[in-house]
């Protein structure tokens, strides 16, 4: 049994041994002796009361051995081997962490491979006790990886370790709406289950209206009204509006927040309507687009042409007033086309009177045109990762 200690490494505090039918708690202050081969006892005496784990508390084998880990650096669910415990001052300690596969002959464990040693602290355990989770430092290591990492790491989850993951998440809104953008669309329809069509609503209200669509589109029929009550009225507008449109077509991915300036403004007030754009999704704001006084499309410049042309100047003078642009019927293999033959990274979508309905991105666009077995191929090791560490985890394991 170890104790956990914020920002250092846990500490040994004693044993728990089975005696008859029961479980009792052999604190270290009671051995003589603790070595790899035997624990000998103090004294005969013994506290007879039944053993019940505190929090921040882990018993190593069944709380480490028994589960998986997170590598931080990889952003991979791993196993732990072994685990060695250092002699301190204080006690011994937990030191570092053995996630190599153990070498194996004709079935047996061949002796002699020696080990692979990672500091203990760069990793996350998932334990299933959760006081004992926060007092580890509430998952701040998880926190630092980007939406897709933390998606990833759910994905090879199971629903346990998963549920933990996103529970550690949930105390930040807007990160858990970005990892739930990032889930493949089967797995956030599963999470979504296990909760009410008002915290479902929660979760959607933090996404792009894009995005909310799509998550409302995967829900069972019965749900996706309810869900849509719950949501702010501006959102469920948009979603309503998007969900009208053909999921394979640009008007079914574009995204509704546009950066639309007029097109008599100058440069530096464009400039200015960029910097005060803190809703629009940054990837849409590599474009500004001009409009005239009814909405139509007069013409977009890019963000790199506006740093580099004088404040001053009028924003006509930089602007392209043919732009490519697609209907919100175009199907999305048109736009990948059009996008990689104009090499852009945004497109806006316009109706018959030229009016700005919304762009699409890049992203939005490799999403929803990436062949399904592509997506099944195995992710390339993070560049951290130490060597032969992202060859260790196994299909069974994931």
């Amino acid at each position: 049994m170890v104790r956990l200690r914020a920002g250092g490494y846990p500490l040994v505090i004693g044993l728990v041994t089975r005696v008859g039918s029961g479980r009792l708690f052999v604190a270290t202050a009671q051995l003589a002796r603790l070595d790899e081969n035997s624990a000998v006892l103090s004294s005969d005496r013994l506290d007879l009361r039944g053993f019940e784990r505190r929090d921040g508390e882990l018993l190593l084998r069944t709380d480490i051995l028994g589960h998986r880990l997170i590598d931080v650096a990889a952003a991979e669910l791993r196993r732990a081997y072994d685990i060695e415990l250092r002699p301190t001052e204080e006690g011994l300690e937990v030191r570092c962490l053995d996630t190599r596969r153990p070498a194996r002959l004709f079935g047996l464990v061949a002796r002699g491979a020696g080990h692979s040693s990672r500091d203990w602290k760069d990793f996350e355990a998932l334990i299933g006790h959760t006081p004992s989770t926060r007092l580890r430092g509430g998952f701040l290591g998880v926190r630092k990886l980007k939406a897709a990492q933390i998606a990833d790491l759910i994905e090879q989850a199971n629903r346990v370790e998963g549920q933990e993951i996103l529970e550690q998440v949930h105390t930040d809104p807007e990160l858990e709406a970005d990892v739930f953008e990032e889930l493949e669309p089967d797995t956030a329809t599963r999470l979504f289950g296990d909760r009410s069509d008002a915290e479902v609503a929660d979760v959607l209200s933090h996404m792009r209206a894009d995005d909310a669509a799509d998550a409302v589109a995967e829900l069972p029929q019965r749900r996706r009204d309810p869900v849509l009550e719950a949501m702010p009225l501006a959102l469920r507008t948009k979603v309503l509006t998007l969900l009208g449109f053909n999921p394979e077509s640009a008007g079914g991915v574009m995204n509704l927040d546009v950066l639309a300036v007029s097109a008599e403004a100058s440069v530096g007030q464009a400039m200015a309507a960029v910097a005060q754009a803190t809703s629009v999704q940054p990837e849409a704001l590599n474009t500004v687009h001009a409009v005239d006084a009814v909405g139509r499309l007069a013409g977009l410049t890019t963000l790199v042409m506006l740093v580099q042309a004088d404040p001053a100047a009028s924003l006509q003078d930089i602007l392209d007033t043919e732009p490519v642009r697609v209907g919100p019927d175009t199907d999305l293999v048109g736009v990948a086309l059009l996008m990689a033959d104009y090499n852009l990274v945004t497109v806006p979508v316009v109706d018959v009177q030229r009016r700005l309905l919304g762009v699409i991105t890049f992203d939005d666009v490799l999403e929803a045109t990436i062949p399904d077995d592509w997506r099944r191929r195995e992710r390339p090791q993070h560049p951290d990762a130490e060597d032969g560490q992202g060859a260790s985890t196994t299909s069974s394991e994931r």
